[in-house]
Formats: structure tokens, sequence, C-alpha cells
């Protein structure tokens, strides 16, 4: 008897981790297609940040970056945004400042080999969850307004 809930109890465990391994990367992520170009998504896109009163300090274009390296990709172009009062919160404390390094937020527009448009970003309410009270809070507020911009965008 007790052999057997031994035995269940780590085929439970074993089962619940690779539900979990595999299950991460949908969890972690968010992806949806664009039913416009690869032109007009980038544009909407950049109105519909500017528009929320986020900030775009960058964009990478990375088929460029990899044609420097004689590298051949379809389009991809990642918005780094940001919005100040999201970012002051956290990093005006100590404590918080940990989660920089997923600073800024990112929303990465491509083009995948069938010509379709794409666009991706972490889920950063779901990333949150474990986080202190501060940064669920303002990560998860973050995430709010970058899912209605994808929204606004996808419309």
């Amino acid at each position: 008897m007790i052999t057997g809930i031994i035995i269940g109890l780590i085929a439970g465990i074993i089962v619940g981790v690779l539900v979990a391994f595999f299950a991460s990367p949908s969890l972690m992520f968010r992806e949806d297609s664009y039913q416009k170009d690869f032109d007009t998504s980038v544009a909407q896109l950049e109105a519909a940040v500017m528009a929320k009163g986020w900030k775009i300090p960058h964009v990478h274009d990375l088929q460029a970056t990899m044609k420097k390296f004689g590298k051949d990709v379809h389009s991809v172009k990642i918005f780094e945004i940001c919005h100040p009062d999201y970012s002051y919160e956290i990093l005006s404390r100590n404590e918080e400042k940990i989660v920089s390094s997923m600073m800024p937020c990112r929303i990465s527009v491509y083009e995948k080999e069938d010509g379709s448009v794409w666009i991706s970003r972490m889920n950063s309410g779901f990333m949150a969850k474990p986080m202190s009270r501060i940064v669920r809070k303002t990560m998860s507020a973050a995430a709010n307004d970058v899912e209605e911009i994808i929204a606004e965008v996808m419309q």
C-alpha cells in the first residue's frame, strides 16, 4: 500500500513537471497573427504605443542586423517600449530592481516563411505572479496596457 502511494506520488510529480515544462512557452509568451502586411503592422503598432502614452526608446531591425552578418531572415522588428510611470515604480526601489533585466517591455513584429505577419510579447502578467506585490501590480498594469495596444493594432 505504501509502495503504491509512493509510486503514485512520484508519477504525479513527473507528469506535473512534464506538463509545466512543455506548457511554459505558451504561458510565458503570447503570439497573434496579424492580417495586414509587415510595414502596415509596424506603423500601426508604433502609432498605438504612442497613443497609449508609452515611449519607444529603440526599435531593433533584426533582419538588417542579420544581413550585416551575411544571414538572410524574414522581416523582424522588436520594439522596446517604456512607460515612465511603470518604470519608476520598479527602478525607484532597490528591492524591485532585480526585474530591471525584463525592462523595457518588448513587442516583436515578424514575418514567417509563409508571409504571414505575427505580433508577440512576453506574458508579463503571468511572469509577475510570483514576484513582490509592487512588481506584480506594476507588471500586471503594464501587461494590461500592452494587451490593449495589441488589441488596438489587431482591429
